[in-house]
């Protein structure tokens, strides 16, 4: 009796796991919240293409937060197979928390990076403040738009743009580059918790003189509402905004949505999936469909974390962590 007993059961965990394995025709993408427009572009256009590709009939639903957020939320339970975010630090600690496999930036082209943006302002129809460059952002009769640092990738991009560009305008005089960093601050009357909470301050609150968001997400508005109500200014230097990818390997191998997940982020990355990415306003790698697009993205020197910060370990350590740089000079605002 004890052993048709366990037989049973054994059979029961063997048919459950096949199940499961067979039930991998759905999986969920966690990703910032200004991608909710570039996914919907993009979901529909994988799905037709696995199709055509396996015959299979695949899903991809959504989940839209604050990057970091996300990552708090995956290390909490939330059962995404995929991970798009827009730093690499988040990956880095669903790595720290057993989710993502150590060497994840090997696993796609670019350091697992499909697309890239850049900090850069919105500004109203014909830029009446007259906001050209970083300098600009911290005059007294400009206020800001962009979302606390302390909770979204997206402002923190802003914060070490702004720090980047600093440190170049004051020749590395650290007070200065804090008193500017302050400043801007200053500047900013409400601090949402992500960029799309920013974007509606600025949008539809109608709140602030200039939006310090992704490029992508500039153009994103500018389609949405028109370009007789704003304009794009690209600043003279910005900060490379890389958007990451990862398998979340403990989720995925778990529900059998290994080879599906794998398949969705490489899409990122073929003609199709590049040609989309370009047309939701972002910087791709892929040089012809770069080419096709140049028009739409106006020349900028790009500095990288590597090179101002150091590298996104050291990033964290001095300005991200619990009292470091970003602690000081935001302060209680």
């Amino acid at each position: 009796m004890k052993k048709a007993a366990l037989l049973s059961l054994a059979l029961s965990a063997l048919v459950s796991t096949g199940a499961q394995a067979q039930d991998a025709d759905k999986i969920l993408n966690a990703s910032y919240d200004v991608a909710r427009e570039l996914f919907a572009s993009v979901n529909p256009a994988f799905a037709a293409s696995y199709k055509q590709a396996t015959g299979k009939d695949v899903t991809i639903d959504q989940s839209h937060a604050g990057s970091s957020r996300q990552a708090r939320a995956i290390l909490e339970g939330l059962e995404a197979d995929v991970v798009t975010f827009n730093q690499v630090t988040d990956i880095d600690a669903l790595v720290k928390g057993g989710f993502v496999a150590a060497d994840w930036q090997q696993k796609f082209p670019n350091q697992a990076s499909p697309f890239y943006s850049l900090p850069a302002f919105l500004v109203r129809e014909g830029n009446p403040k007259n906001i050209n460059d970083w300098g600009d952002l911290v005059r007294e009769d400009v206020q800001v738009i962009f979302p606390n640092p302390k909770t979204s990738g997206n402002a923190r991009y802003t914060y070490l743009a702004a720090v980047a560009y600093a440190n170049e305008a004051f020749g590395g005089d650290q007070a200065k580059v804090d008193e500017f960093v302050a400043a801007l601050f200053d500047n900013v009357p409400v601090f949402d918790t992500g960029g799309r909470a920013a974007t509606t301050t600025f949008v539809e609150r109608e709140t602030g003189d200039v939006l310090i968001t992704f490029e992508a997400e500039t153009r994103g508005i500018e389609k949405e509402f028109g370009t007789d109500r704003f304009d794009t200014v690209v600043p003279s230097v910005s900060l490379l905004a890389e958007f990451p990818v990862a398998v979340v390997d403990r989720v995925a191998e778990r529900r059998g949505s290994t080879e599906l997940a794998k398949a969705y982020l490489d899409y990122l990355y073929t003609d199709e999936g590049q040609t989309i990415l370009a047309e939701n306003g972002n910087r791709v790698h892929n040089e012809a469909v770069a080419e096709k697009f140049a028009a739409d993205f106006p020349e900028v020197r790009l500095v990288t974390v590597d090179d101002v910060f150091g590298g996104w370990d050291k990033v964290q350590e001095e300005h991200f962590a619990s009292g470091a740089k970003l602690d000081q000079l935001y302060g209680s605002r």
